[in-house]
């Protein structure tokens, strides 16, 4: 499954064929990453890597996951997936990262646009979340551009790069993002 996002910019599901290059960003971006992410520092080897690939993709066929490598121009930039599905209380939460050579061009408010479109009008969410440090200004900055409100903060929700991080809570309902979709 693929989702296009613009002529530069496609989603498509992570799979094997995408371990080598997607892993060789995690690498060349660790230290950029490992400020905001907690696992990166766990994902030491290709092998841990595919490990994770095979679980993603049974998350995907269970319909509880859904993980993307984000292309740009036909090179591997990041990933984004809609995660912690519900289908009981319709809810999801997206998370995202890029290397840091593909920052500060829109591609992750781009591609979570795309994201949300598949959740609202495919998966049939009512709310998708989307979580991050209270201290991550750019990534806090996506949910604020796409209509999100600050639902809550979570006080020392996520051990981090050996510090305790709080975190928002940023929310978007279906019908808000339906109303913001005809305007």
């Amino acid at each position: 499954m693929n989702l296009k996002v613009d002529d530069r910019i496609k989603l498509v599901l992570l799979d094997d064929i995408h371990a080598t290059e997607t892993f060789a960003l995690i690498n060349t971006n660790r230290q950029h990453l490992r400020t905001w992410l907690p696992w990166v520092d766990n994902m030491r080897t290709i092998e841990i890597f595919e490990s994770y690939i095979r679980k993603t993709k049974e998350e995907t066929i269970a319909g509880t996951d859904f993980g993307f490598v984000i292309f740009e121009d036909e090179r591997i930039a990041g990933r984004i997936g809609l995660h912690n599905i519900d289908h009981q209380t319709k809810t999801g939460a997206i998370g995202y990262w890029l290397g840091k050579e593909f920052e500060n061009r829109g591609i992750i408010t781009k591609a979570c646009n795309a994201i949300i479109e598949f959740g609202f009008t495919q998966l049939a969410l009512e709310r998708i979340e989307i979580k991050c440090a209270t201290e991550n200004y750019k990534s806090k900055a996506v949910p604020e551009r796409l209509g999100f409100i600050q639902d809550s903060i979570l006080p020392q929700a996520e051990f981090v790069n050996d510090k305790i991080l709080d975190l928002y809570v940023y929310a978007l309902s279906k019908k808000d993002w339906a109303k913001k979709t005809l305007q």
